[in-house]
């Protein structure tokens, strides 16, 4: 049909002559037409061969007519990629990522699938059907509808997909409304279904006679693409002024009349059908929008622009001023800022994944289709349809919702914590009992038990021991430079003294012993010369370990953000574990060498004889530092510091108890045997 009209056009005068021009007066320049892809089609292929320009106005799938390029064939409307890339936009911005296409099955449809399905896939979109239009109803197969309806009304009734693209034509959109009005003739589910329908811009609607009185609930809402327009001055005055009646040559005014308002003008050979008159009252202002408008559509105002390029170019060759024609057709068209409404339509495959959980793809489902999983311990993700959890930085942890991060607190073993208060409240309790035992020592300095036993060497030992009971209160408090700097040198330094002391009495008692011997050679070795050269000599070599120390790998503070998942422990890096083990193991030769002299002596008379109590404590000493290596190591944060204060304390009351308690004892309650006489008639 449009061939045979498009040579009418060119050769019919009186009668159809192909290929010879019967009428002088006939001189085709131009075509402005083809809204549909079929037609501007045939259009160009007779027209391209006679080099007549044809200015299209329809927005189609213009790559199919890009053949030569000195094709007669222009585009008045932008290229559709631009509306590809706008549909995309307008799906991410809503995030419907789960839709419904029906396409016009045709050419110009393929052409439309072939190019939106990659780029629907590549930005995390699916379609959850493919529907193909015909574009045309056949009744008399009435199979073939009945299975098209019942399957656009499955589709259309899914619970989750929710928005529809539609790419096609005006004649596809009342095939589709009619397969809706048959599935539903009274619209009563249509109308509650709250789809979103995206239209593509080839799409008009076009309603002429019984169409006008088709429901269109369901497409309330329609979001629908058009080609740039402009209002232009005059136009709508110009529709308004028009009235078929005044010429009645105008045969398409007449048809537009007639099925615009389905009426008919008076005709002497249907006199007698019964039909609603035209009437010069019916005015098209009064028609409703999806019959026709008032305004100036995209198509209207590219039809417009044709006319007046044609018009311009016409204007240059009479002028004789026409160099070559370049029309920019590649602008890319101002797209409106499109504004959500109160409640915008879910349309995903499935729920989407809140934050605290992560997207997991279902074997043999679309991608757009998946699992939710909360987050594994220590991740979290904070919004929705996250493609994977991720962890908190070092600094904070996961709240339980797992949908956010809170800041880890400092946490320290200090004063104002249950475990601070004992281990303080023990060190004081032992520091006073100490110095209680000081005091009662220099009290009764002039009692045989305590001139017997080394009175410098006692109150040198029982000096490092409230030294060693202070020392723990630097593991009690927060962690600083100078703290981490001095406490573990501290600690060792006075327990060096405690056991060099203790050290010093073991060997004192056994020199003292052997120089009772007649002729013996130590005598000469007995006084306070051996005594303090034996403490002094035994502290400085581990003074020198410190300062070794401290001069090369100092200690610091630091921040452990890895041992504990709610809370950052700030502790004291020691910063050479080498120096750290020298100074324990040094201590622990000490305790040694102390313990086996003390043994070894332990059979000497017993009246001035400490070595048994040396022993028992060396004992107990040797036992809390063994069981401390293996605590400590398996420890972490608070827990390290804690076992290290306890193995001070317990260690350094052992030594107090096993060799004070015995003479305390003797001193205060027994005073009667604090006497010489009786000393040496009990040995």
């Amino acid at each position: 049909m449009t061939y045979r009209t498009t040579l009418d056009l060119l050769f019919k005068s009186q009668e159809f002559v192909p290929n010879y021009k019967c009428d002088s007066q006939k001189n085709l320049m131009a075509i402005i037409g083809g809204l549909g892809f079929d037609t501007s089609f045939y259009i160009a292929e007779i027209t391209g061969f006679f080099k007549i320009p044809q200015l299209t106005y329809g927005s189609l799938a213009q790559d199919a007519f890009q053949t030569s390029k000195l094709s007669s064939l222009y585009f008045m409307a932008p290229k559709e990629d631009h509306e590809h890339i706008g549909i995309i936009q307008l799906l991410l911005h809503f995030k419907w990522t789960w839709i419904g296409i029906f396409v016009v099955d045709n050419n110009n449809g393929e052409n439309f699938l072939q190019k939106m399905q990659p780029l629907v896939s590549e930005n995390g979109i699916c379609s959850s059907f493919i529907e193909r239009l015909s574009e045309q109803i056949y009744l008399e197969d009435y199979i073939k509808l009945d299975h098209t309806l019942s399957h656009i009304s499955i589709h259309l009734m899914s619970s989750k997909t929710n928005a529809f693209l539609v790419y096609g034509e005006s004649l596809a959109m009342m095939w589709l409304r009619v397969v809706m009005f048959l599935v539903d003739p009274e619209s009563k589910e249509t109308a509650l279904l709250r789809k979103v329908w995206i239209m593509t811009a080839q799409i008009d609607f076009l309603l002429s006679g019984t169409q006008i009185s088709l429901a269109l609930q369901m497409f309330h809402g329609t979001i629908s693409f058009s080609v740039h327009s402009t209002a232009v001055a005059g136009f709508k005055e110009f529709l308004q002024a028009i009235n078929p009646l005044s010429d009645s040559r105008d045969g398409f005014l007449h048809n537009v009349w007639e099925q615009s308002f389905d009426c008919s003008f008076p005709n002497q050979e249907l006199q007698k059908m019964h039909s609603r008159q035209c009437t010069g009252k019916m005015k098209l202002e009064d028609l409703p929008a999806p019959v026709f408008e008032m305004e100036m559509t995209g198509h209207s105002y590219s039809i417009y622009n044709a006319v007046y390029a044609v018009a311009h170019a016409l204007q240059a060759l009479y002028m004789l001023r026409f160099n070559k024609k370049k029309t920019k057709m590649d602008k890319k068209p101002d797209l409106p800022h499109l504004q959500a409404w109160q409640n915008i339509p879910f349309s995903q495959c499935n729920d989407p994944c809140f934050p605290g959980y992560w997207k997991k793809g279902i074997e043999g489902n679309q991608f757009c289709c998946y699992d939710c999983v909360p987050c594994p311990e220590g991740k979290i993700s904070k919004q929705n349809d996250m493609d994977d959890c991720f962890e908190c930085s070092e600094d904070h942890y996961p709240n339980k919702e797992k949908n956010g991060c809170i800041l880890k607190p400092v946490v320290f073993l200090n004063l104002e914590e249950t475990l601070g208060i004992v281990l303080s409240s023990a060190a004081l309790g032992f520091f006073f009992l100490t110095s209680w035992v000081l005091g009662t020592f220099i009290k009764y300095k002039d009692t045989p038990i305590v001139k017997a036993n080394n009175q410098l060497l006692t109150y040198i030992l029982l000096v490092s021991l409230l030294l060693c009971f202070l020392s723990s209160f630097f593991f009690l408090s927060q962690p600083g430079k100078v703290t981490c700097l001095l406490r573990q040198s501290i600690f060792g330094i006075t327990f060096s003294v405690a056991i060099s002391s203790v050290l010093a009495k073991t060997i004192t008692v056994v020199v003292a012993f052997m120089a009772t011997k007649p002729g013996s050679q130590m005598r000469r070795w007995v006084g306070k010369r051996l005594s303090l050269s034996t403490v002094l000599s035994c502290s400085l070599f581990q003074v020198c370990i410190c300062i070794l120390w401290l001069s090369t790998f100092p200690p610091f503070p630091e921040l452990d953000m890895h041992s504990a998942l709610q809370e950052m422990i700030l502790q004291c890096n020691e910063g050479s574990a080498f120096f750290f083990y020298c100074v324990l193991g040094y201590m622990g030769i000490l305790a040694i060498a102390s313990f086996t002299v003390a043994f070894l002596s332990r059979k000497l008379p017993d009246s001035f004889n400490e070595a048994k109590f040396i022993t028992f404590s060396m004992l107990a000493f040797c036992s809390v530092w063994i069981s401390f290596f293996p605590a400590y190591l398996s420890m972490k944060g608070k827990a390290m510091v804690a076992v290290e204060v306890f193995s001070i304390l317990a260690s350094s009351a052992a030594l107090l108890g096993c060799i004070f308690f015995p003479k305390c004892y003797i001193i205060v309650l027994q005073p009667d045997l604090n006497q010489r006489g009786k000393l040496i008639k009990k040995n």
